[in-house]
């Protein structure tokens, strides 16, 4: 049992990622482990992967992670996401490729607790709503037998489900430190690193896990926001209007040829 930094989305934001592991520092954590999206949406991903290796934050593969290295395609991606990991693909270095390539998909860490990014069986899912949950916890049961506390990320809020014995999904608050008890099953989200796609506070997001304790505690904490942007638009991972709208019209337009060449099939 010990005391564990968890984080996640980092996106390529360095200045955030620093911001994080400084403050994560003075708690003085056992181990630092990540849910993945190391690179994607700004400028700095290899610099991001780096100090994880550098740091030996064990981590796995998320969705940008495996889109920036061509083992996904960007077929569910918003516009934005796709832009920018269009000029991630090309600009990424070979040792970051090769290490965001030996990432596993979950990491099981101690007894009871394992690490996905998005759902437990795909990897874009959106976990928001109790349903997700109550989908997902079946998936736990049977994927990864005994392991009752599933840290994951993907969504970019900080998120506490709490699955009580008869199925019932409970969205916890999450101010302050969070109490785990033993005999109920939890979904956690300790939020996004990189705070680019938010409006209500540009702040890097983190948690703090005690195992022993069963406790999550929840941080934000400040960083250099328009260094990161400034860097993210100079190197071209920022979508301009018109881009924006040929990538919206090419989208409708293959999904029409696709509707009619099903018509023609059937």
């Amino acid at each position: 049992m010990a005391l564990y930094g968890v984080l996640g989305d980092i996106h390529g934001n360095r200045e955030a990622l620093r911001s994080a592991l400084m403050a994560l520092d003075t708690l003085h954590p056992d181990r630092i482990v990540c849910v993945g999206d190391i690179v994607g949406y700004n400028a700095d991903s290899d610099e991001c992967a780096a100090i994880l290796r550098e740091r030996e934050i064990a981590s796995i593969a998320g969705n940008h992670d495996l889109i920036g290295t061509g083992r996904l395609g960007f077929k569910q991606c918003s516009n934005k996401a796709m832009h920018a990991l269009k000029h991630t693909r090309r600009r990424l270095g070979p040792d970051t490729a090769r290490y965001l390539r030996s990432l596993p998909a979950a990491l099981p860490i101690e007894e009871h607790v394992v690490l996905v990014h998005g759902g437990v069986r795909d990897v874009q899912q959106y976990m928001i709503k109790p349903h997700h949950i109550a989908e997902n916890v079946g998936y736990l049961r049977s994927d990864f037998p005994g392991r009752r506390i599933c840290f994951f990320g993907h969504m970019h809020e900080q998120k506490v489900f709490e699955v009580e014995p008869d199925g019932t999904v409970r969205d916890l608050a999450v101010g302050g430190t969070v109490k785990l008890r033993s005999d109920a099953e939890y979904f956690v989200n300790p939020g996004s690193v990189d705070a680019s796609r938010k409006h209500e506070h540009k702040e890097a997001e983190f948690a703090l896990f005690d195992s022993r304790a069963l406790t999550v505690r929840f941080f934000r904490v400040p960083y250099d926001d328009a260094l990161t942007e400034r860097k993210a638009v100079a190197g071209g991972y920022r979508i301009g209007p018109w881009r924006d709208r040929y990538y919206s019209l090419r989208r409708r337009v293959i999904y029409s040829l696709q509707r009619r060449i099903a018509k023609l099939t059937r």
